[in-house]
């Protein structure tokens, strides 16, 4: 499975950016997808995830309300809306496949509940 980003780019305070992933090569429907970002220095974190079967969406503190992800698993692609940016937004933001469930509530946030990842794209939000 080979995921690819795109949308990503330099933006001010206060503006929008929409981040898209597309799959390909999958033989089967994947369970999840997640979004991560990477600042310089620091360690990958989670952002937002989705589950395909129930819809259901987690985020981290740190965006919600600001920040929503969303996707087609049948289309093979999966969103992340970024509104209200903020210069702490600035990182690598990669999106990540899960093909199951992993044990464990907090397995989506984990980097080990995927299987596949991007090569990343770059958000820069200038203040």
């Amino acid at each position: 499975v080979q995921l690819v980003e795109s949308g990503g780019g330099l933006v001010q305070a206060g503006d929008s950016l929409r981040l898209s992933c597309a799959a390909s090569g999958r033989t089967f429907s994947s369970y999840g997808a997640g979004w991560f970002r990477q600042a310089p220095g620091k360690e990958r974190e989670f952002v937002a995830a989705v589950t395909w079967s129930v819809g259901r969406t987690w985020y981290a503190d740190s965006v919600k309300g600001r920040f929503t992800i969303s996707g087609d698993n049948a289309k093979n692609t999966v969103t992340l809306q970024m509104n209200s940016l903020k210069p702490e937004d600035t990182a690598v933001y990669y999106c990540a496949e899960s093909s199951y469930r992993r044990l464990g509530s907090n397995w989506y946030a984990e980097k080990a509940g995927y299987d596949y990842w991007g090569q990343g794209t770059q958000v820069t939000v200038s203040s």
